[in-house]
This record gives C-alpha cells, sequence and structure tokens, in this order.
C-alpha cells in the first residue's frame, strides 16, 4: 500500500512519485486558475458594472447591495455543491469531479455575456442573473477540494504543504487573469460603450476555459491513495454523514478558519465598492481599482509557493495564526486610506493586507484543511467545512454596506473592527487545531496518529527539495 513513511525516499519511487506531484501540482494549478476566472470576473463586475444594468437605477444603495447579494448567492449554492461533488470526488474520484466542476462553471460564465439588461426585460434581467450564479458557485464547490485533495495525496513526504499552496496559486493567478482582462477594454472603451456591451467579453471568454479545462482535467491521472481506497472497498457510502459523525470538530474549526476570507473581501469587493460608488463620497476611478488585485495579486504570486515550504518546515499552524491576525488588523489602514482617497497608500495597504499577509494563511490552508480529515472523506470533509464558510464570508459585502451605508461616517473604524474579530475566531480555531504536517499520509485524520520525529522529518524533507 502506498504511503508517505520513512521508508518512501529509500526506495524505488521517489523519482516517479516526484514526476507524478508535479503533474499533479501543475494541472490543479491550471485548473484552478481558469475556473477562479470565472468566478472573480463575476466578482469585480458585481462591484463594478452589475448594480447599473442588472438594477432599477432609481436608488443607488439598493441597487449596490442587491447586486452583492447577487455575488453572495453563489456562495449561498456553494454548500450544496459541496454535499453533491464532495460525495463525487469521494466516491468516484478526484479526477471525475475536477473534470465536471470545470465544465459547469465555465457554461454558467459564458450564459453571463448573454444576459439582457434590467431596462431591456425588466426583474427578469436580475432573476437570470441569480440563476447563473447559482450554477457558478455549485460548481466551484468541487474545484480546490479535489484538486487539492489530489495533490496533498500524490505530494512527497515533507512537502505537502509546498505543492498543495500551487492550487492557491493558480487561484491568485485566475483573479489576476479577470481583473486584467477588464484593464484593456476599461481603457480602450468610453464608459458607455463599456457599460453597454464591453464588459461582456470576459463572460464570453469562458467558451476557452470549457475547452481547455475538459481536454486539461481528462489527462490527469487518478490518485493511488484513491485507488487503493476503492480496491479494497472502503469508500463510504453516504461520506457526508460519515465525515459529520467521525470529524465534526474538524469540520466546525475549518469553517471558522474558512472566515479569514473576509480580508479578500474588504479589500477587493466591499472595498472596490467604498472607493468607486458614487454615495460613499470618495472618488476612486473603476479604473485604477482595477488594478489593485492585480497588483497585489502579482506580488502574492512568488510568496506563495514559500510560505507553502515555510508551512512544511515550521507547521500550519504558526503561519494561519500570523496571516488571520496580521491581514486582520491591517484592514483597519487599508479602509482608511481608501477614506482618504490616497491612492498610493491604499495600493501599498491592499499589497501588504491581500498580497503579503493573507497570502500566510491562504497559501496554508489547502494543505491543513486536506489533513485534517482522512482519505475516506477528504474531498467532502474539505468541501463541506470551506464552503459553508465562504457562504457565510460571502454575505459580509451586504452586510457590512447595510451596517455602514453610503454617507455613513466611521467606515473604517466600524468594518475594520469587524473584519479583525472574525480573523480573531479563525485564529483561534486553527490554535485549538491539531499540528499534522509531520504526520504520514495514511494516517491522516486518525486518533492515532504519530508524527514522525522531528530530526527525522526535516532529514526527509530536505532529500525531497
Amino acid at each position: 500500500m502506498r504511503s508517505d513513511t520513512v521508508e518512501r525516499p529509500g526506495s524505488s519511487e521517489p523519482r516517479d512519485s516526484r514526476r507524478t506531484s508535479k503533474k499533479a501540482a501543475a494541472s490543479g494549478w491550471i485548473g484552478s486558475a481558469l475556473e477562479y476566472y470565472d468566478w472573480f470576473i463575476y466578482a469585480q463586475a458585481s462591484a463594478l458594472i452589475f448594480p447599473d444594468i442588472f438594477f432599477p437605477s432609481g436608488n443607488p444603495t439598493v441597487a449596490l447591495i442587491a447586486s452583492l447579494s447577487t455575488y453572495a448567492v453563489g456562495y449561498v449554492a456553494r454548500p450544496i455543491g459541496a454535499c453533491v461533488l464532495g460525495h463525487w470526488g469521494d466516491k468516484r474520484g478526484r479526477k471525475n469531479v475536477l473534470v465536471l466542476a470545470m465544465l459547469l462553471m465555465g457554461v454558467s460564465t459564458m450564459a453571463v455575456a448573454l444576459l439582457p439588461t434590467y431596462h431591456q426585460v425588466g426583474i427578469l434581467a436580475p432573476a437570470l442573473l441569480l440563476i447563473v450564479r447559482l450554477v457558478q458557485g455549485f460548481a466551484v464547490a468541487g474545484e480546490l477540494s479535489g484538486a487539492s485533495a489530489m495533490i496533498v495525496e500524490q505530494a512527497p513526504f515533507g512537502r505537502r504543504g509546498y505543492y498543495a499552496s500551487f492550487t492557491l496559486h493558480g487561484t491568485q493567478a485566475g483573479q489576476i487573469l479577470a481583473a486584467a482582462v477588464f484593464l484593456p477594454l476599461s481603457a480602450v472603451l468610453s464608459e458607455q460603450a463599456f457599460d453597454s456591451w464591453g464588459w461582456r467579453i470576459p463572460f464570453l471568454l469562458s467558451a476557452l476555459v470549457v475547452f481547455a479545462g475538459y481536454v486539461i482535467r481528462r489527462k490527469v491521472e487518478e490518485t493511488t491513495v484513491f485507488l487503493e481506497e476503492e480496491e479494497e472497498q472502503e469508500l463510504p457510502k453516504a461520506p457526508i454523514l460519515q465525515v459529520l459523525r467521525e470529524s465534526w470538530l474538524n469540520v466546525v474549526r475549518a469553517f471558522c478558519m474558512t472566515l479569514v476570507n473576509v480580508v479578500g473581501v474588504v479589500v477587493a469587493v466591499f472595498g472596490a465598492a467604498y472607493a468607486t460608488q458614487s454615495g460613499y463620497n470618495v472618488g476612486m476611478s473603476k479604473a485604477i481599482y482595477l488594478w489593485i488585485p492585480v497588483v497585489a495579486n502579482v506580488v502574492a504570486l512568488p510568496l506563495i509557493p514559500w510560505f507553502g515550504s515555510l508551512a512544511d518546515r515550521f507547521g500550519r499552524r504558526p503561519l494561519m495564526i500570523v496571516g488571520s491576525l496580521g491581514s486582520g488588523a491591517l484592514s483597519y489602514a487599508y479602509l482608511y486610506a481608501v477614506s482618504w482617497n490616497n491612492v498610493l497608500l491604499t495600493v501599498v495597504l491592499a499589497i501588504l493586507t491581500w498580497g503579503v499577509l493573507f497570502q500566510v494563511w491562504n497559501a496554508t490552508f489547502a494543505s491543513f484543511f486536506q489533513e485534517l480529515f482522512p482519505a475516506r472523506t477528504r474531498v467532502t470533509g474539505f468541501a463541506i467545512s470551506q464552503n459553508l464558510g465562504l457562504a457565510a464570508v460571502a454575505f459580509l459585502p451586504s452586510i457590512f454596506t447595510v451596517v455602514a451605508p453610503p454617507g455613513s461616517a466611521n467606515v473604517p473604524l466600524v468594518i475594520g473592527t469587524l473584519a479583525f474579530g472574525i480573523t480573531v475566531i479563525g485564529a483561534l480555531a486553527a490554535w485549538s487545531a491539531r499540528e499534522t504536517h509531520r504526520i504520514p499520509l495514511e494516517q491522516l485524520g486518525t486518533r492515532d496518529a504519530v508524527p514522525v520525529p522531528r530530526e527525522e522529518y526535516d532529514r526527509l524533507r530536505n532529500a525531497e527539495r
């Protein structure tokens, strides 16, 4: 039976194992980049474009809240998708769930480009937007859990954090692509042309996602861990019931840790609305705010694999705690910079908050979440806890807008305090969890797991580099 116990580096397996690990990481990166491109072009449009074209224009506050709510609805569908696609991944394999998730995401995103506006069909426009967003949310729920499970199960011992970080590296690259596609369009087209038809082009490009995603994911090999579970008939009949029965406390922990994604909401979603919507009287241009995710994520790209390596060296919990508290505390300064309409300071603090400190957490959580659950329920456990947490986070832009609506005072203090309090919850959850980086793959998620001694672990980790 394949394992990453201490004997692996001395066997004949490592060379083929490393090649398989790199192939899994590459396919995870490409798939995540393509799928999260789809996800984030909607996030950008919901804050910058959709309030004006899919909702009544009489009340800007109501239009903004309604638009951000359709963004949130996609996250409501994610727990449903997590149950279905997590079940699929634990019963049918990691490879199959990744292909299905990619196809659903590409088709639903392309459909957004074909929707009529509120001025054309009235209330039917936001209703149709709601439907396609639900499909998006259902589809994306299986992406990160399936991709990171495949990578963790094929990674060399002592290098799981490094390899798993490439799924998050792909999601950040997808965010760069999402913002970068809008930039030339907003620069070349007039504001009227961009709002009329130019915004549709990034969504139409998802046709390429459907084709490329299918080709890429069909070539990925299934993990040995899953094949052995299937061969030995150890696959659970109902993964969701088993994970809740055996690992419910880790589900709660992972849910709370997922709430740290509030940092991205503050910077990229609520922050964009706060900076650009007329009711707040800040007055930053939409073109400038399209650059902020690009710059922050360009900085993040080289840091993510490095933070993943640090998680292999020092453990998951220290990085999860530092990333949570550091990025949460810096949210205050970022929002104050926005309120002062100081573009340079806003960009610098966005980079530090989202592009650096948040990435300490972001680079680590995929490996940590996967390691909290045993192989037979790994995809389901990850998917349910993460997507329930993201569903809660998704409503925060609308809640923030209600708590600090356009025209209100002390927006940075109010929203910064809420954001920091949420990251404290995530840090406490990480502190309460068991450290997992030195536990062999076959023992992960079990009560009798025994970590490899530190000296031996360091020797093995260095041998696999």
